[in-house]
């Protein structure tokens, strides 16, 4: 197998170490919250697709008993954990999503900006200010 035809047969793999880089990228670099929850969703998605790649099998059938297959070999059928797994780990993904953009929603409401070291600022002045009238009172 020479190195092409290595690369050619993975592609699936290289796409996936692709999107778990961008979306490593995205939630390490980037200092807009929101553009953190989208490299957070692409990071999810690259796990998601990996599962799913990894359960392909070639020349195999869905996992219901066909006469023509039979049940002596179980090889000739997909097997549907994965599948259901990362179903559930869509469910949560998109509601793990919903949560975060209702949070980037409020904190924006709250403090008119979603740009990370200058909403770490606001809050530690309204931390500042909330100490000084403890002390006055």
């Amino acid at each position: 197998m020479t190195g092409l035809e290595f690369f050619v047969g993975h592609y699936a793999y290289w796409f996936v170490v692709i999107l778990l880089v961008l979306g490593l990228y995205g939630m390490i670099v980037k200092r807009n919250l929101v553009k953190k929850l989208i490299g957070m969703t692409i990071f999810q998605a690259a796990v998601i697709i990996f599962f799913i790649s990894s359960a392909v099998k070639k020349e195999a059938t869905i996992p219901i008993v066909d006469k023509v297959v039979g049940t002596a070999e179980s090889g000739f059928y997909v097997n549907p954990l994965q599948h259901t797994l990362m179903l559930t780990a869509i469910v949560v993904g998109v509601a793990t999503a919903g949560v975060g953009y209702a949070l980037l929603v409020t904190i924006y409401r709250r403090y008119r900006t979603l740009n990370e070291p200058e909403l770490m600022e606001r809050m530690r002045r309204e931390d500042e200010a909330s100490e000084w009238e403890e002390e006055d009172a």
